[in-house]
């Protein structure tokens, strides 16, 4: 059997408790400025982003266990000591994060469940929103992308009951690293939409 030898053992964080509030500071033992991949997939995204930012950490959260395997594994590859796995629902995980606790988060062509029958599976809700807004910090950010329109609008619409939380819609697109998903879809010549959210300042 073969073995990957460089795989960092410390890759995927494992809490002691899946009821109470996550000890993030277990997971990298220093502080700094803490940015959660929801659905990291299989770590391309994460690692990319945590190897051209040494400064800061990175948490990515996948229910697959295959997907995290591959995540660890690419972790150890690079031998990046900022970057974690955590193993859960997106949803749940996002209700154990202590209160500002996260910089920024990334949500990148979460399953759009097309079928009208199927949306209610989605998920982003308002009450998502707000348990993100919950855990942000003071001008955290939140970045979204689709390629599904109809959902783009969905997200829209349930901004408007996570009044915690506003949409930059001047800004630029944000120079990121592509996810796996993210380039087989350009490649198709599908369309892309993207949102990147702001919380409110402590003065605002």
């Amino acid at each position: 059997m073969r073995r990957n030898l460089r795989t960092f053992p410390d890759a995927e964080f494992k809490p002691a408790s899946l009821v109470a509030p996550l000890e993030l500071e277990k997971a990298f033992n220093r502080t700094a400025p803490l940015e959660f991949d929801l659905g990291c997939g299989d770590g391309s995204f994460l690692t990319a982003l945590a190897a051209a930012h040494p400064e800061r950490d990175f948490l990515g959260v996948e229910k697959m266990p295959g997907r995290v395997r591959t995540a660890c594994r690419r972790i150890g590859d690079r031998q990046l000591s900022n970057a974690r796995v955590l193993q859960l629902e997106i949803s749940h995980a996002v209700h154990l994060l202590p209160r500002r606790s996260i910089d920024a988060f990334y949500l990148l062509f979460p399953d759009p469940w097309p079928k009208r029958r199927h949306h209610s599976r989605r998920i982003v809700t308002a009450d998502f929103l707000r348990a993100i807004a919950r855990a942000l910090k003071p001008d955290g950010l939140v970045r979204i992308k689709t390629d599904q329109m109809d959902y783009f609008v969905a997200i829209q619409k349930s901004l408007r009951e996570a009044p915690q939380l506003s949409a930059n819609l001047e800004d630029e697109e944000p120079d990121l690293p592509k996810t796996t998903f993210e380039k087989r879809f350009l490649a198709s010549g599908a369309s892309i939409y993207w949102l990147e959210l702001r919380k409110a300042g402590p003065n605002r």
